[in-house]
Parts: C-alpha cells; sequence; structure tokens
C-alpha cells in the first residue's frame, strides 16, 4: 500500500473526545472503539491545504470560492454519477446540525418523524427533543442480515410528516439496494413525506456493494429529499464542522434556509472549507486504499470471533467502518453485558440499546484504526468468555 493505516497515532490530551475523556466516563485502562472517528491521519493533500492556509494568517469570515463546489460536484459525478448544482447546496456545521435544522424546518410539534432502528441515536433525539412524536420502523434481523418491513414502513409512513433514511446505515452496515431504496421512495410520494437522507457514511462501501444516492435515483425522489453529507467520515474531519445539505427543491430549501437563519448560522469555518475542497480534489487515491484496509480489518474481526468468540457474531457489513457485534449469545442483560465489555474485556465499545429498539444484546466497535490496535482489542474481546 502507498499510505500508511498500520501507525498507531498517540491521540491522548489532544482534546480527543474518544481518548481524554476515558479516564472519567469509563475505567482508565479501556480501549476506547467507539465514537465514530478514525484514528488515522487525514490524507496529506488535506493537510497541507490546512497548514498552507492557517499560513496565511488571517481567519475572517469566509464563503466558498468557484473551485470549492467545483471540487464538490466532480466527487460527486465521479464517485456516484450524481449530477449536483451548486445552487442545491447550504453548508451546515454538521450532519447532526442538520437533522434538527430539517426537523424543525419541515414539521410542527404535532408531526410525527418515521425512523428506522437501531439506528444512529441522534434521529430519535432530532425528534423528541425538538417535540415530535417518533415513529419506529424496526429493522428485521434474521440469518445474520437485516432487511426492511415494508408493510410495517407503509403503515407508519402514513402518519408521518419526515422519514429520515441512513444510508449506508449506521450501526447494522447495510448499504440499500436500489429496489430496497424504489420502495421506501414510492411509499413517501405516495404518503407525502418528506425524506431527510443521512448518507454521511456513502464513501466507505465495500466491493461488490455500491452506494445509490437516494435523490439521484428518480426526479420525483428529489423534489421530496433533502440529502445530507460531509467528507467528515470519509476523511477523519469530523472536529472542522463541516457538511453539505442538497435540496434541489427551492421550496424545501428555502424552508430550510428559513431554520438556519433561525438559529444564527451565517459563514461556515474556513479550515472546514480548505479540508473538503483539498479531500474532494485530490484525497481519492488515498480513500481507496483506506476502504480496502478498513474491508480486511472487518474480515481479521470476522475470521478472528468463527475462530475464538463462537459465541459473538459480526454482522456482516456492506459500508460504514462500524462493525455490528451480535452478542446474543452469550445470554447476558444489556447491563451485564455492557460491564463483561467494559470490566472484563476493557474495552470501551457503543452499547446496543442507545441505537433503540433491536440494539439490545449488540455492540458497536469502531474497526476504523490501525491493525496492532484492532488485534489487542479482539484478544481484549477473548477474554468476555
Amino acid at each position: 500500500m502507498k499510505y500508511d493505516f498500520n501507525t498507531v497515532i498517540e491521540r491522548k490530551n489532544t482534546c480527543s473526545i474518544k481518548y481524554d475523556p476515558a479516564s472519567r466516563r469509563k475505567p482508565a485502562d479501556v480501549l476506547p472503539m467507539w465514537v465514530a472517528d478514525m484514528d488515522f491521519a487525514a490524507p496529506a493533500c488535506v493537510q497541507d491545504a490546512l497548514v498552507s492556509r492557517a499560513r496565511h494568517g488571517i481567519f475572517g469570515y469566509s464563503e466558498p470560492g468557484a473551485s470549492y463546489f467545483s471540487a464538490v460536484h466532480g466527487w460527486y459525478k465521479k464517485r456516484f454519477n450524481w449530477e449536483t448544482e451548486k445552487d442545491w447546496i447550504l453548508i451546515t456545521p454538521g450532519v447532526v446540525n442538520a437533522l434538527y435544522l430539517a426537523v424543525r424546518a419541515f414539521t410542527k410539534p404535532t408531526d410525527a418523524v418515521l425512523i428506522q432502528q437501531p439506528v444512529y441515536y441522534p434521529f430519535a433525539s432530532a425528534a423528541q427533543k425538538t417535540g415530535r412524536a417518533l415513529l419506529v420502523n424496526e429493522l428485521v434481523y434474521k440469518d445474520g442480515g437485516y432487511t426492511i418491513d415494508f408493510d410495517d414502513f407503509e403503515k407508519k409512513a402514513k402518519d408521518a410528516k419526515l422519514f429520515i433514511l441512513c444510508n449506508p446505515h449506521n450501526p447494522v452496515g447495510r448499504v440499500w439496494k436500489r429496489d430496497e431504496l424504489l420502495r421506501m421512495g414510492e411509499i413517501c410520494l405516495r404518503c407525502g413525506i418528506t425524506v431527510i437522507s443521512d448518507e454521511i457514511h456513502q464513501d466507505i462501501v465495500f466491493p461488490p456493494h455500491k452506494h445509490l444516492v437516494f435523490a439521484g435515483i428518480d426526479p420525483m425522489f428529489a423534489g421530496i429529499t433533502v440529502t445530507c453529507t460531509s467528507p467528515s467520515k470519509s476523511f477523519n474531519l469530523a472536529a472542522l464542522n463541516h457538511a453539505n445539505i442538497f435540496i434541489s427543491n427551492e421550496k424545501l430549501r428555502a424552508l430550510f434556509k428559513q431554520e438556519y437563519d433561525r438559529c444564527g448560522l451565517s459563514q461556515p469555518n474556513i479550515m472546514g472549507i480548505v479540508s473538503c475542497e483539498a479531500a474532494y480534489s485530490s484525497g481519492e487515491k488515498w480513500l481507496d486504499e483506506l476502504i480496502i484496509y478498513i474491508a480486511d480489518n472487518m474480515m481479521l474481526i470476522d475470521n478472528f470471533l468463527k475462530k475464538n468468540v463462537l459465541a459473538i457474531q459480526l454482522v456482516q457489513p456492506e459500508g460504514t467502518y462500524l462493525a455490528w457485534l451480535d452478542c446474543r449469545k452469550l445470554g447476558l442483560t444489556s447491563n451485564e453485558l455492557d460491564s463483561s465489555i467494559t470490566n472484563k474485556a476493557k474495552l470501551w465499545l457503543n452499547d446496543g440499546p442507545m441505537f433503540g429498539k433491536g440494539g439490545s444484546g449488540f455492540q458497536r466497535m469502531n474497526a476504523a484504526c490501525p491493525r496492532s490496535f484492532l488485534q489487542n482489542a479482539l484478544e481484549r474481546l477473548k477474554s468476555i468468555l
């Protein structure tokens, strides 16, 4: 490999929420593999662009220029065959921020928001913390994989104003297929609901699977969809607080922008602009190698568990760098499982119930780390037996 993903980089005392609070929130000797940022340095093209901009020395109010929008357009055209326009893009401090903005922009407190659990927990929070009702279309787990209960989905869509889609899905690792997306989209059109499509993990997909932009499947879908993206997961840029939100429908875009303005948001972070443009202009080869490395990490997890910890099964991921572990054969309650993972295995993972219905008995492990780090974690996991 041309790029180095094996070097372990010390992250303690760097203001990292993954490492520095460990002694306060978990025992000091736990190995943190929870929050979804990577233990890899961002690609050199991003680092160089940030250093160059920092040396300029002035960090005034900023807006992206033509080269930025060209880089974004080129990225989505080349990797996803999705034609975008500059006017569609609104930049927010992050995808989670955009979820909250969208819930407030497109629903009233009396409306309901539909999500598919187990799913990234801010989906539920965005509805509940803004006073909206929450409807859950629980994903069906069978034979080691997840599918959608479409009868239940349509039933609940009839009572919803907004649907938040996660594709690729965090934490179960599904990359939804065209027929699945078409069926969800057709139901949403019939029921007259707006779709918020969180596609932040879109770049990390394992062959032969392929990410399809929901809004790019059908012009009718584009008319009801807000597509939430960011280079943060793909290039490890989360702290730069930068997301691109695509809204082709002028009415939806105006409503979103109105809510954006009400929150007092204005110009984006200059370092977010610089890093995004550099990543999308020059980071493709680095990303392609990263995907191979993470796929090999997932294979390592799978092989290790099959050989050493048969009571824990990896739900085969189609995308994301997050391993969803089925621990139900251990026969532990959720509290017992989390305690055993923390205090016996000395690992800090994400407890399944935080992702909602269907999460009990599961744990989420971040596999975006050097192989030696992952091997250490797996050896620790074996001690749970």
